[in-house]
C-alpha cells in the first residue's frame, strides 16, 4: 500500500518517533508499505519553522535528506494538485493540508494524518 504522511507524522518519525500513534508505527515499520512525503510537507516547515512554530522545528533541508535516506519517496506539487484544492468542501482551512487532501486524491494514495478534522475529508484518508 502507498501511503502519504502528513506533515505531524512526518517530523515525529523523523526526530520524535516515541510520539507517533501505534498503528501509525507499525503501517511505517511495514516493508511492503511504499511511504511519501510531499513536497508542500517541507514548504509549511519551512514557514511555521521561520515563523517560530514550536510544533514546526527544523531544517527542512535536512528533513527531506532523512526521508530520502529512509526510503521515503518525495511527492512533487504540480498543478493538477492545486486545482484540485478548489473542489474540496470547505472542512478546514489550512492550506497545507487541503494540498495534502488534494495530492492523495489525486495520485489515488492514502493520506495518513493524526488530525480528526482532516479525516472529514472524503476520499483516500486514514486517521491514526
Amino acid at each position: 500500500m502507498k501511503y502519504l504522511l502528513d506533515t505531524h507524522l512526518l517530523l515525529w518519525a523523523a526526530a520524535e518517533p516515541e510520539r507517533l500513534p501505534k498503528n501509525a508505527r507499525g503501517l511505517l515499520d511495514d516493508a511492503a508499505n511504499t511511504l511519501l512525503f510531499s513536497a508542500a510537507s517541507l514548504w509549511e516547515v519551512a514557514i511555521k519553522t521561520a515563523l517560530g512554530r514550536a510544533d514546526f522545528r527544523g531544517e527542512p533541508a535536512v528533513l527531506r535528506r532523512g526521508l530520502l535516506d529512509n526510503g521515503y519517496l518525495e511527492l512533487p506539487v504540480v498543478s493538477e494538485h492545486a486545482v484540485a484544492t478548489s473542489t474540496l468542501p470547505p472542512i478546514h482551512r489550512d492550506p497545507f493540508d487541503r494540498l495534502l487532501v488534494a495530492q492523495a486524491q489525486v495520485e489515488g494514495i492514502v493520506l495518513l494524518t493524526a488530525d480528526p478534522v482532516v479525516t472529514r475529508y472524503p476520499g483516500p484518508i486514514r486517521g491514526v
